[in-house]
C-alpha cells in the first residue's frame, strides 16, 4: 500500500535522528529499504524471523522486529545493533511504521468512499455509514472542482493539486480516469460563488504557464450534505462539457453561469438536426462565408446596434445593411429584428453542439 520511496525516506529520517541504520524486509525477506548496503545478508534471517512467535528478536548482532497491520505482519524490521539503546530506538521506529500504515489505510479508505460516491456506487445506507466510520462530516457545505489536465505530459499533476488542500483534512482531492482531478472541498458558512473562483484560480496558477493554458477547471453548485455531492460532482462535468463548446476562451467555469448552453446540451441530436432543417431549409449557420460570420459575431457583441458594428468593422453603415439584408433574403431571418436574431442565435450554439458531439463520437 505504501509506496518504497515514502519508506525509504522514512527509515532515511529516522537514521538522521538516532544514528541507526535500519533495513525493511517484507515477509519473505525481500529487502524493500536500508541505509546500509549489506541488508540483503539479512534477508534469509528475517524470513526466519517471519514464522517465529516472538514480536522482536536479536539475529546476527540486529534487533528484528515486527511491524503489524492490525493484526496482519505486514513488514519486518532490522535495527542494526543489539544494545538496550538499539532496541529502544528500533521499538520507536516499528511504532512510526505502524502509525504511517494506519494514516494511509485511512486515507486509502477515504479515498475509496469518495470515488465510490462520487460515481454513485454507494447505497443512501452506507453513505451514512462509511461517512460515520471515517469520521467525515455528513452535513458540511462543500462543492466539487473538475480539474481537467493533460497527464499524459506530466504525471505528477494530482500531487500538485493535493499539495495545495493536502494539509486540510476535511477536503478530499483523488481522480477516477487519467485526465480529470477532482477536488472535494469543505465550505465555510461565508463562502460564496466569489470565493468559489478564487479557489478555482489558485488551482490554475499551481500549473506552470505553458501548461495552464492546457488547463480546464468546472465546479458545481454548494451543497450541503455528503449524500448530494454526486450532483455536485456531475454538475461540474456537465460545465466542463458545456465550457468547451461555448466558453473555449474560458480557463474556469461555473455550473452556475452555463445559461441557455445548459439547455442546449441536454437537447437530443435528432432535435437539434429537425430545428437546423426548420430554420435554415437544410443548410447551416456555419456554411457561411467568413466576412458573414464575422459580421454576424459582430452584430451579437454589440447587441444588435447598427451604428457600434458598423463602426468595429471599418465599414460604412450602409454597407452593413447591405450585409443584413443580403443575409434576410438567404435565412429569411432579419437580425436587427429581435426575435430573429435570437432564433439565429441559437442555432448557432446548436451547430456547436453537434459538432461537438460528433467528434466525442469518434
Amino acid at each position: 500500500m505504501i509506496s518504497n520511496q515514502i519508506l525509504q525516506s522514512t527509515i532515511d529520517g529516522l537514521k538522521s535522528i538516532s544514528r541507526v541504520d535500519f533495513c525493511l524486509t517484507d515477509t519473505e525477506g525481500k529487502v524493500l529499504c536500508t541505509t546500509f548496503p549489506e541488508a540483503d545478508d539479512y534477508s534469509a534471517k528475517a524470513a526466519e524471523f517471519v514464522d517465529s512467535a516472538a514480536d522482536s528478536q536479536v539475529l546476527k548482532g540486529c534487533q528484528f522486529f515486527k511491524v503489524f497491520d492490525e493484526y496482519q505482519l505486514e513488514y519486518v524490521l532490522i535495527a542494526k545493533g543489539d544494545m538496550d539503546d538499539t532496541y529502544m530506538v528500533g521499538k520507536l521506529a516499528s511504532f512510526q511504521l505502524q502509525n504511517l500504515l494506519v494514516a494511509y489505510k485511512e486515507r486509502f479508505d477515504k479515498d475509496n468512499f469518495i470515488k465510490n460516491l462520487l460515481l454513485d456506487n454507494l447505497l443512501l445506507v452506507d453513505i451514512y455509514n462509511r461517512a460515520k466510520k471515517l469520521h467525515i462530516n455528513v452535513e458540511a457545505r462543500r462543492v466539487v472542482y473538475l480539474v481537467e489536465t493533460n497527464r499524459d505530459k506530466d504525471g505528477n499533476d494530482l500531487d500538485k493539486v493535493r499539495g495545495l488542500f493536502g494539509g486540510k483534512t476535511k477536503d478530499f482531492v483523488t481522480a477516477v480516469d487519467e485526465k480529470n482531478i477532482i477536488v472535494v472541498k469543505e465550505l465555510a458558512e461565508d463562502e460564496g460563488y466569489e470565493e468559489l473562483n478564487k479557489t478555482a484560480e489558485v488551482i490554475l496558477s499551481a500549473f506552470r504557464p505553458e501548461q495552464a493554458s492546457e488547463v480546464r477547471i468546472a465546479y458545481g453548485t454548494v451543497i450541503n450534505e455528503i449524500k448530494e455531492v454526486s450532483r455536485s460532482y456531475k454538475e461540474a462535468r456537465m460545465a466542463l462539457d458545456v465550457g468547451k463548446i461555448f466558453f473555449e476562451e474560458r480557463n474556469i467555469i461555473a455550473y452556475s453561469t452555463l445559461g441557455i448552453g445548459r439547455l442546449i446540451y441536454q437537447l437530443p441530436i435528432p432535435l437539434c438536426k429537425m430545428f437546423i432543417k426548420e430554420i435554415f431549409d437544410g443548410k447551416s449557420p456555419d456554411e457561411f462565408d467568413e466576412e458573414a460570420l464575422m459580421t454576424i459575431n459582430k452584430f451579437f457583441e454589440n447587441n444588435l446596434n447598427v451604428s457600434e458594428t458598423s463602426r468595429q468593422l471599418y465599414i460604412h453603415r450602409n454597407t452593413l445593411v447591405y450585409r443584413l439584408d443580403k443575409l434576410q433574403k438567404t435565412t429569411g431571418l432579419d437580425l436587427r429584428v429581435f426575435e430573429d436574431a435570437i432564433t439565429f442565435r441559437i442555432a448557432l450554439m446548436v451547430v456547436k453542439y453537434m459538432k461537438y458531439m460528433e467528434t466525442m463520437d469518434y
